[in-house]
């Protein structure tokens, strides 16, 4: 082989790699799940930068739209991953409403890849007013904010 040939062969990969780091970058929520917003604060800019799917995979009897995250778009909450954006608000277009009574005039969140005890510690360590709610043991976990 040439020295030619190894040089360009470094060079591909490593643009490769770069390449590769950027488009795996995740979007961070966790700045957001500090509820100090509302519903519509926090999911409008998802679905207008398309990392979540506009029509929700489910909507619970309260009115909470489950979001998925977009194909090809990674989202992350205090280090975990995220499955679902969560949210609702009052008479918003962007919610749809379930069958039965809402909780809350406006309420937000995610649930992320992870057991409830190792996610509360990073949402504390965070200073994040969210609520952590286990739904699957060892398995997914909720941070809610505006539950109450």
């Amino acid at each position: 082989m040439t020295r030619d040939f190894i040089h360009s062969i470094t060079v591909l990969a490593a643009l490769a790699s770069g390449l590769c780091s950027v488009s795996a970058m995740a979007l961070e929520l966790d700045e957001k799940l500090v509820c100090k917003t509302d519903a519509h604060t926090f999911i409008q800019p998802l679905l207008d930068d398309q990392y979540i799917d506009p029509n929700p995979m489910r909507v619970e009897a309260n009115s909470v739209n489950a979001f998925r995250p977009k194909r090809g778009r990674d989202l992350t909450a205090f280090g975990f991953h995220v499955y679902a954006v969560l949210g609702y608000q009052r008479d918003d277009a962007i919610f749809r409403q379930g069958s039965g009574k809402a909780e809350s005039d406006s309420i937000y969140g995610v649930v992320v890849s992870g057991p409830s005890d190792s996610v509360r510690v990073r949402v504390q360590q965070a200073g994040s007013e969210a609520v952590v709610k286990q739904v699957l043991p060892f398995v997914l976990t909720a941070i809610v904010c505006g539950a109450g």
